[in-house]
Parts: C-alpha cells; sequence; structure tokens
C-alpha cells in the first residue's frame, strides 16, 4: 500500500532539486572581496538572454591585448536601468567595474560602467 505521505515526498524533492538548479545558475562564481576595474575596447556588445555580455578588448600591463567577457543581467533587467541593445557599441571606449570571476578567468560580473565621456551605467541597480 502507498503512503499518502510517498507523492508528496516525492514532489518535495522535485521542488528542491529545481529550486536548486534555478539558483545554481544565478550564482555567478565571482571572488566578491576583489573588485576590480578593467577599461577597455568594446569588441562586441551581445544584448541577449540569458545575460547580456560585453567582450572587452584591455591592454594588459606587459602591453599585450586581453580579450575580457564582461557580463550583467538579463535584458529586462538592465533594460530597467536605462540599456538598451543600442547603449554601447564596438569600437566604444569603456571602464568596466565588478568582480572577477573566482577560476582566474577573464569573465567578469560587471556591476557598473564608466562611459568615455563620464556617464555611469548601473547593471544591478544603483548604489
Amino acid at each position: 500500500m502507498v503512503s499518502r505521505l510517498q507523492p508528496l515526498a516525492v514532489g518535495a524533492i522535485v521542488i528542491l532539486i529545481a529550486v536548486s538548479t534555478v539558483s545554481a545558475h544565478h550564482r555567478w562564481p565571482v571572488n566578491r572581496s576583489a573588485e576590480v576595474i578593467v577599461q577597455g575596447t568594446v569588441a562586441a556588445f551581445k544584448w541577449g538572454n540569458p545575460h547580456v555580455m560585453i567582450e572587452l578588448d584591455v591592454r594588459a600591463d606587459n602591453g599585450s591585448a586581453e580579450r575580457w567577457q564582461v557580463g550583467g543581467p538579463s535584458t529586462n533587467r538592465m533594460a530597467r536601468n536605462g540599456w538598451d541593445r543600442n547603449t554601447l557599441k564596438a569600437g566604444d571606449v569603456i571602464t568596466g567595474i565588478g568582480f572577477p570571476f573566482s577560476d582566474g578567468s577573464r569573465i567578469m560580473r560587471l556591476e557598473r560602467i564608466m562611459t568615455s565621456d563620464g556617464r555611469e551605467l548601473f547593471l544591478y541597480g544603483e548604489r
């Protein structure tokens, strides 16, 4: 005989798995103790979901060029902060401020940018 609790237990397990999967997706593996600043030239601005991404060519300390992937939230969230698909274009020079990936790769969860004309644009809301 199947207990009435068994279907409830199975349902609870399914919900927990779904919630943990969504939660894991939204956790960028970043080092929040090390905010970094990179300045470079926009190579590409990819306005799309699940995350808006900017490819940024940054000049390293040794003079070589490094390609950084800097990204933010969804298009909807960025639109609420005044962004749209035309906010940036290839060739724009920006300064990105955010948190680097913990594994040392050149990927950053972008918090805000400064444009070459001095505007500060937030991705996740003003501080």
